[in-house]
């Protein structure tokens, strides 16, 4: 606990003195100063203390988003034309030049799809990333659970991917493709895409605080990862002796069963389990590691 030195003065009568130090332990008792220390074995996650500062996510989600759009002329409408005009680059690119088969869905509609998903993902890992060095002062001047920032990151994320979503029933409504009954698991999906992205987020973000290489690192790796994720080609694409590796992949099935219930295709609930494994466990890993080395990132951010 901190002490506070009071120094004596010989104008301050001795009983003032004491009401004064009685009055600073009375302080001290009732406001205790809070430690964040690592430990050496099991580490609590306090998920209560999260739930405590819900208004702060809500708050700092909200900053994100006005933040991104601040002093644009367009605003939000950025969030529909990035997925949009990337899809119509690939529509004539690999729809109609290279031929790329989109079983049997106009390729348009296929693309968007697999990009809409990959842009929320994309973004909300790089904006959460980021998120821990680009607010140093509420890191060293304030206490609340650090991982509350990195998740705003992806919440504003997903405010993008909800607009940009509005395209997408255009495109089928366009091209006369019906909503089935398997549409009712695409919340199923959102949530589960969001779980990857966070745990990824909250992983790179407290490496991020150690190693700054992570900035110039991840864009390049997650425009790899892209191209080895069936986002612009089906995995139907890949031959059969691959497409194990194609499932070690945690996006494969997120992506597969997402077109999967709009286009009414059989669900593949076997690359969807290990998706859904993977997506846990590395958030559960991230939120532990995270708890372990939060005290130094006042000191090193």
């Amino acid at each position: 606990m901190s002490e506070q030195v009071i120094t004596t003065d010989a104008s301050i009568p001795p009983e003032s003195l004491r009401a004064g130090r009685l009055a600073q332990e009375i302080w001290w008792s009732e406001h205790p100063v809070l430690s964040i220390r690592p430990s050496g074995g099991w580490v609590a996650l306090n998920l209560w203390e999260l739930w405590a500062h819900r208004e702060l996510l809500y708050f700092l989600t909200w900053r994100d988003i006005k933040v991104r759009y601040k002093q644009t002329a367009l605003g939000a409408a950025w969030a529909i034309m990035q997925p949009l005009l990337t899809m119509m680059i690939f529509a004539i690119f690999f729809g109609r030049l290279a031929r790329v088969p989109s079983d049997g869905i106009p390729y348009s509609v296929f693309a968007y799809a697999g990009l809409l998903l990959w842009g929320f993902f994309a973004n909300a890992v790089v904006n959460s990333a980021s998120s821990l060095v680009g607010t140093p002062t509420l890191i060293t001047k304030v206490y609340f659970p650090r991982m509350i920032i990195p998740g705003a990151a992806v919440l504003a994320a997903l405010v993008d991917f909800a607009i940009a979503s509005l395209i997408l029933g255009v495109l089928m409504a366009w091209h006369g493709i019906p909503v089935r009954w398997t549409i009712a698991i695409f919340p199923l999906l959102v949530l589960l895409i969001t779980i990857l992205a966070t745990g990824l987020g909250i992983f790179l973000a407290a490496l991020n605080v150690k190693y700054r290489d992570i900035r110039y690192a991840l864009p390049f790796l997650i425009q790899l990862w892209m191209f080895v994720t069936p986002v612009i080609y089906p995995a139907s694409l890949v031959p059969r002796e691959w497409s194990w590796v194609l499932a070690l992949n945690p996006l494969t099935g997120i992506i597969e069963g997402f077109r999967a219930c709009l286009f009414g295709r059989s669900v593949p609930w076997g690359a969807l389990g290990i998706s859904s494994l993977m997506a846990i466990g590395l958030l559960v890993y991230s939120a532990y590691s995270f708890q372990r080395i939060e005290r130094s990132f006042a000191d090193r951010i």
